[in-house]
């Protein structure tokens, strides 16, 4: 299947406390912030239109699911703690018609017990985890197929 090069809209909906990346345990998260990295998002894929939205709130983070499920090409979801925890934001996932990537930058599988619990993945097409902010890119050439 070729490669869907333009026309494109991906949102990107990141949880609770990834505002703080860039600052926030950068030996897990890394030191850049995700403004700056979206600028690089968006000069790597100039022919994607990219919306972004980060809340610490849930219901917000709901409520953008909702907006953006059924006209996106594409929704790339990291909902941060709320993955553990949050029945809300996988019902959101699974009444929407858009496909769903989750992505975390660290590997949730390697670390505490309760993380290993997710209440969004089996709503998602797929889970990219651990690999850095290098999943949001592996999230956009999925949808490119």
């Amino acid at each position: 299947m070729p490669l869907r090069l333009s026309g494109m809209k991906i949102a990107i909906i990141n949880g609770p406390n990834l505002n703080l990346l860039g600052t926030r345990e950068p030996e897990i998260y890394g030191s850049r912030n995700f403004d700056q990295y979206l600028e690089e998002l968006k000069a790597s894929f100039p022919a994607i239109t990219f919306s972004y939205f980060q809340s610490n709130v849930e219901g917000e983070l709901v409520t953008e699911i909702q907006q953006q499920g059924f006209s996106a090409d594409g929704i790339i979801i990291n909902p941060g703690g709320y993955t553990h925890t949050s029945v809300a934001i996988g019902d959101a996932i699974a009444a929407v018609t858009s496909p769903v990537v989750e992505v975390h930058i660290s590997n949730i599988f390697g670390r505490e017990d309760f993380r290993k619990i997710s209440h969004v993945s089996a709503k998602c097409k797929g889970v990219i985890s651990g690999l850095g902010l290098k999943g949001y890119e592996l999230a956009i050439a999925y949808f490119q197929q």
